[in-house]
């Protein structure tokens, strides 16, 4: 089992400082966050450089930490054309670095026709699923030029808000360096909850064969919504799930989310304890 986590949910100072608290919580897999974990310098399209890529990746190296996938979420449909534009340049920028990273894959989110991100039903048109389309093709022959895999996560506050959306654009976009980042409790409602296991089989069915990470959170019905919590504290039939991934994806990256101390032990352990079961 290939489980991690979500790098800045381990507060740190300096890389060094984030690749000791790694090595102490014997975790090798996270998903980085440039502006979230990178303390030390600025972070800018413009200040990315293959010196700082690779300080960085020799860092956690040392400490035997693997980075699984680049997160470098934005706004790729940014209602503003500037800021929509400064965003695919600063993912781009990603794109070129990767590969002194250590890593391969660059993900993010599909953004809102909103300049504020949140849950909308103006994300759910034909317009907006076009947008998406528009920029991930973008982002993915860019990706295609530098040998990387642009990584697409669903979820209902974003216009990719079913696994049917997500299979629509990989049809649309016809290229293999675009990959899935599967999240099943994105794809949860206060209305479909209750189908969790077949909206996991259907994101299956539909592109088993692009999903290269998996996101780990969990959730609870509180106030008639969806509420995260961390995992091992909510409703996500989470035996479901891995028995699913034990069979068709084996040791792909499990992220765990939304999951900080003093839950993140129990929590991993909580997921070690169920792959013994299955």
């Amino acid at each position: 089992m290939n489980l991690g986590i979500r790098a800045h949910d381990i507060e740190n100072e300096t890389i060094t400082d984030l690749a000791q608290k790694l090595a102490e919580r014997d975790i090798h897999t996270i998903q980085f966050a440039l502006k979230k974990s990178i303390k030390e310098w600025n972070i800018s399209t413009a200040s990315l450089n293959t010196g700082l890529a690779k300080t960085v990746a020799n860092t956690l190296k040392n400490s035997q930490v693997d980075i699984a996938v680049l997160g470098c979420y934005i706004n790729m449909i940014h209602p503003d054309p500037t800021e929509r534009e400064q965003a695919l340049d600063y993912f781009k920028a990603h794109i070129r670095l990767a590969r002194d990273f250590n890593c391969s894959i660059v993900g993010s989110e599909t953004g809102n026709v909103h300049a504020e991100m949140g849950y909308t039903t103006d994300n759910f048109t034909e317009e907006a699923f076009e947008k998406v389309v528009e920029s991930v093709k973008l982002l993915v022959e860019e990706a295609e030029r530098f040998g990387v895999i642009v990584g697409i996560e669903g979820g209902v506050n974003h216009p990719i808000y079913s696994p049917k959306m997500m299979k629509r654009l990989i049809d649309k976009v016809k290229s293999n360096h675009l990959q899935v980042i599967l999240d099943p409790v994105n794809y949860l409602t206060i209305e479909n909850h209750q189908d969790q296991t077949s909206i996991i089989d259907e994101a299956f069915d539909l592109f088993e064969e692009r999903i290269m990470i998996i996101h780990a959170k969990d959730f609870v019905k509180q106030d008639n919504q969806i509420k995260v919590v961390p995992v091992g504290h909510g409703e996500l039939d989470y035996h479901y799930l891995l028995k699913k991934i034990k069979s068709t994806k084996p040791m792909i990256p499990i992220l765990l989310e939304e999951t900080k101390e003093p839950h993140l032990s129990k929590s991993m352990q909580y997921l070690f304890d169920i792959d013994q079961t299955i």
